[in-house]
């Protein structure tokens, strides 16, 4: 009966922290991501990335923080980071290193000056080798 007590406590308070902490916690926003790779589709190597931030009625989100995190599907590998800079209102601009072929995924997470954080998962499939 003790333990029982303990299992079930331990369970409610992983699930309550873990609603509480994951990626997909953010607030509800109107912000749209739009990621294009060049080349595409990518190869190993360096791969330009351009973001363009904007709320549902088109309006460019400029002075957001913009940093992405790419990822194999497959677990083991070391991810790849990359800090976009904005170009002009609304785009922002950046290199990513695939280091291996196969298929990735991207986690972009864009802060806004407002305080908004924007998170979104982008499926980057068979990356080839040169």
């Amino acid at each position: 009966m003790q333990h029982n007590s303990i299992v079930r406590r331990y369970l409610w308070t992983m699930l309550i922290l873990g609603v509480g902490c994951s990626p997909g916690a953010s607030e509800k926003t109107d912000i749209l991501v739009d990621l294009t790779l060049t080349p595409s589709p990518p190869v190993v190597g360096n791969t330009q990335m351009s973001l363009k931030l904007a709320t549902s009625d088109g309006t460019p989100v400029d002075g957001a923080e913009v940093r992405l995190e790419g990822n194999m599907n497959h677990a083991g590998m070391k991810p790849s980071f990359a800090e976009l800079q904005e170009a002009e209102p609304g785009r922002y601009l950046g290199t990513l290193n695939f280091t291996m072929g196969g298929d990735w995924f991207i986690l972009v997470t864009a802060k806004t000056p407002d305080g908004q954080t924007v998170q979104q998962k982008v499926d980057v499939p068979g990356v080839k080798t040169r």
